[in-house]
């Protein structure tokens, strides 16, 4: 029987797949076998040289997300796509998300260029009889304090998939996303860097640790995979615990 995580011959494109849990699964695409393509908003990959990923072996284009005039005329460098990755996020802290204007830039980045994206690779997708995995978080489920518009967004993200998802599957396109919870990277620095927050989130995981770029690969494999064949419109919580 065929390994169902081997991509071998597969195209990924990985939309924010430059650091973090972006990076974490491109990597994984990458390690078994598909030529992954990602997207960031740096003028070269060397620019991320210094970041918390890896880009080798893998093909970098400098794209802004939320600009559907660019990603709608981008001439993409393949015919048809296996799986759509989406893992752009902007999180405001210091109640900042409260203004209207970063209000409306989080939501921006984290629900309408979503929708962008998905749209624009439709075609290609249905070629394929790709897969379409969104990043979403926890915060799709729970407040997130001081942060209106990430969890506006997240929640948003939610009924995005499932509906996309119930559209898309006459085209022979899989729709899901994975929601992680607290996972160490530069965008949660604000907690991991500050013990007393740190120490106090933890106890709240049953798992006992921080979530790792490669448990969210793990999943986002699975959902990209044959394995998830039958798995349309789901969000799949990969924290640990934590929502329990």
């Amino acid at each position: 029987m065929a390994d169902p995580l081997d991509f071998a011959g597969k195209t990924v494109l990985v939309v924010g797949g430059t650091t973090g849990i972006g990076n974490g699964i491109a990597r994984a695409f990458r390690d078994r076998g598909a030529a992954v393509h990602v997207w960031g908003t740096r003028p070269d990959a060397s620019d991320y040289a210094e970041e918390d990923g890896d880009l080798s072996g893998m093909t970098y284009a400098r794209m802004d997300a939320t600009d559907e005039a660019a990603v709608t005329g981008w001439a993409a460098p393949f015919e048809r796509l296996d799986v759509l990755v989406c893992s752009q996020g902007l999180a405001l802290y210091r109640r900042q998300e409260f203004g209207i204007a970063n209000f409306r830039k989080v939501m921006d980045v984290n629900l309408e260029s979503n929708m962008i994206c998905a749209t624009r690779f439709r075609e290609e997708l249905a070629r394929a009889c790709g897969s379409i995995v969104f990043v979403n978080s926890v915060g799709a489920f729970r407040p997130t304090r001081g942060n209106p518009a990430y969890a506006a967004s997240k929640a948003g993200l939610l009924g995005l998939t499932r509906v996309l998802a119930q559209a898309w599957a006459r085209d022979g396109i899989r729709v899901n996303a994975i929601a992680p919870g607290l996972v160490e990277t530069r965008l949660t620095r604000v907690t991991t860097d500050n013990p007393e927050r740190l120490a106090e989130r933890l106890k709240g995981i049953p798992a006992g640790r921080l979530g790792r770029v490669e448990d969210m690969a793990g999943a986002a494999l699975y959902l990209a995979s044959p394995l998830a064949a039958y798995v349309y419109g789901q969000t799949i919580v990969v924290d640990g615990g934590r929502m329990l």
